[in-house]
């Protein structure tokens, strides 16, 4: 397994927002992840900088990577562009944050 993790930049005033669309995250979106192999996906919220820090764990890169240009991932992006940070694609403006210690 490969463990990623990233951040990613929430708008002003949509926490409660986000928690209420990823609690309903689509099973087709959940499915999804897992097709691609991914798991163990969590995300974090700093409440006072509106950063997201992501974890997941991955199979591999390669198959990973080919997830965002899944039309689901896409219908996603499109559907939280308005709360989040985002690229003219509409996926999020994100940032691989470096691995530097790990204990199991």
């Amino acid at each position: 397994m490969i463990r990623k993790s990233f951040k990613m930049y929430l708008n002003k005033g949509k926490a409660e927002e986000y928690v209420k669309r990823h609690n309903k995250l689509w099973p087709e979106m959940k499915e999804k992840i897992h097709e691609y192999g991914g798991g163990n996906y969590s995300i974090f919220l700093d409440e006072e900088t509106n950063v997201l820090y992501g974890y997941i764990e991955i199979e591999e890169e390669e198959r990973w990577a080919c997830f965002s240009d899944t039309t689901i991932n896409r219908k996603w992006w499109d559907y939280m562009a308005d709360i989040m940070e985002t690229n003219s694609d509409n996926s999020p403006v994100s940032d691989d944050l470096k691995p530097v210690f790990h204990f199991d």
